[in-house]
């Protein structure tokens, strides 16, 4: 289809799109501020969720429009395009935010809004145990479900009992069993349209003072082999998980400190990508390409994103 009319047939989408969601679309809203990258393009649209109601009202707008949906999350693991998003990006951070214990199962149940680190401490503080690794992940619970977040020896498959899903695509609202989801490595079988809202988790009864010991040894860890500042956590699946690490590969061939523009190959981790101030969300995209290509060039494993990658050309 030739531009013109490919940007036609988009005006017209995003028109109906906003005439499904009415006050609920926002228009050309930065997504980088919304990412731990700070860095990347604008949405066409945004929704601020607030209820079922709201996602009720998305889904009529996906099938209106037929515009693709981003969950933007905590934006911990996701890399928007300088160019955007041209579909509808939502956030649930104005509904899923709460957390419940049932003390006697010491079942937990967490809204896909809340911070990992959060999370770990106030279970670890409440005397449960096997959720102090999330400590180490800046990430949310949904996000977590949709990419199987682990650390330090654990993940979520480890105690995700299920997942309360809302289909975008055609509105139901369900509750899925952990093993239907297609938890893998890094990985499951939830398409971007099917939004986490909820999970329960299955922990046990611990002792709060090793809990806490436990989170401060990985704090620790954190700060003194991960560096701050704009990137999103590991760039690269390890390759063969406990085996063969990405970083070690990336370290290997030299590239410890290497640069494309205003993005570079952290000196503290090397699957770590930093992104400068100010600076350009396809110079780091293109920085995972350059290093991928010769960690494949050079040892023959190849690297898959751990980063979502949103807006880009294949």
């Amino acid at each position: 289809m030739p531009a013109v009319a490919a940007d036609a047939t988009h005006r017209q989408a995003v028109a109906a799109a906003m005439a499904a969601l009415g006050e609920l679309a926002e228009v050309d809203v930065p997504l980088g501020p919304m990412t731990t990258y700070r860095v990347g393009g604008s949405a066409d649209l945004f929704v601020r969720v607030r209820s079922v109601a709201d996602l009720e009202r998305i889904a009529a707008a996906r099938q209106a429009s037929g515009l693709p949906l981003l969950v933007v999350g905590r934006g911990s693991n996701l890399l928007v395009s300088d160019a955007g998003y041209r579909g509808i990006a939502i956030s649930l951070l104005d509904m899923a935010t709460d957390v419940a214990v049932d003390e006697s199962s010491s079942v937990v149940e967490a809204g896909s809004a809340v911070l990992l680190p959060v999370l770990a401490r106030q279970l670890a503080s409440a005397g449960l145990a096997g959720f102090e690794w999330a400590v180490g992940v800046p990430g949310s619970i949904g996000g977590a479900v949709r990419m199987n977040a682990g650390g330090h020896g654990s993940d979520m498959s480890e105690s995700l009992i299920d997942a309360r899903i809302f289909d975008l695509a055609d509105g139901t609202d369900a509750v899925i069993p952990a093993a239907d989801l297609g938890l893998r490595f890094r990985g499951s079988e939830l398409r971007p349209d099917q939004v986490v809202v909820s999970a329960r988790l299955q922990l046990a009864h611990g002792v709060t003072e090793e809990a806490k010991a436990a989170l401060s040894e990985i704090v620790a860890w954190r700060r003194a082999n991960q560096p701050g500042g704009q990137n999103a956590g590991s760039v690269f699946v390890n390759p063969v998980p406990g085996e063969v690490s990405a970083g070690q590969l990336v370290d290997e061939i030299g590239l410890r400190g290497f640069r494309h523009r205003s993005a570079v190959v952290s000196d503290k981790h090397a699957n770590f990508i930093q992104a400068d101030e100010d600076g350009s969300a396809d110079d780091v995209r293109e920085l995972m390409r350059l290093v991928a290509r010769r960690v494949e060039a050079e040892t023959g494993y190849a690297l898959r994103s751990e980063i979502r990658l949103i807006g880009f050309d294949s």
